[in-house]
């Protein structure tokens, strides 16, 4: 059940931060002839989730570095408040040269998805637990929806913007595991009491959401 969980966790922390490789995708294959447009995708798209998986386990294996997993909380907690901005604003905008070749096509699509992929790799390592396999699956099982599910995924997103903050708070939950999981924090945290401990990752979450509404209505101010 705990393996179920953590899988839907990647799956949907990974829809929700890739929405904009649907557009990278769309854009690097356009020039080319339908034929060679699917092979593209399918091309770029598996290179995609090779090296993402690739990375994610990278960052596994960095996270156990002392203090490294408390940076990266830091950052995820930036990456969950961005997501919420970036929904009002209507998500980022990519710049993507339109590839003449299916060559060109698979390297724009895989270069502007590693670009793109440190608030999945981070986000996917922090709920991931080391479990290489759900890693691959979850990341895997998501590529399809992105591609062929991205419209649907913008029309849900538009018609319940609570996704958003369900996503946000579950990442904001993430930043705070890594938090009190960092090795060079676990010795402070010791002494501290056990429930504020348990707290700090369920205390993250709303966190994050308040502090991204706070910022949204002083921009829309």
């Amino acid at each position: 059940m705990e393996s179920l969980m953590i899988l839907l966790q990647i799956v949907m922390i990974n829809l929700l931060l890739s929405g904009d490789n649907a557009v990278v995708i769309a854009m690097a294959s356009q020039s080319l002839p339908k034929q060679q447009q699917r092979k593209a995708v399918w091309w770029g798209a598996m290179a995609a989730v090779g090296l993402r998986c690739l990375l994610t386990l990278a960052a596994i294996s960095l996270l156990q570095t002392p203090y490294l997993q408390a940076v990266g909380s830091l950052l995820l907690l930036y990456i969950a408040v961005k997501l919420l901005i970036d929904a009002d604003n209507g998500g980022e905008v990519h710049a993507i040269k339109k590839a003449n070749t299916l060559g060109q096509a698979v390297r724009t699509i895989v270069v502007a998805d590693l670009v793109m992929s440190l608030d999945n790799v981070l986000a996917i390592a922090a709920v991931a637990k080391g479990e290489t396999l759900l890693i691959v699956l979850g990341i895997a099982l998501s590529i399809p929806m992105i591609i062929w599910g991205s419209r649907l995924l913008g029309t849900l997103l538009v018609k319940f913007p609570s996704f958003v903050y369900i996503g946000s708070g579950l990442l904001g939950y993430a930043a705070g595991g890594m938090l009190v999981h960092d090795p060079g924090l676990t010795g402070h945290f010791a002494n501290a009491p056990a429930v504020i401990v348990q707290s700090l990752p369920l205390f993250c979450a709303p966190l994050v959401i308040a502090f991204g509404i706070m910022i949204r209505r002083m921009k829309a101010q």
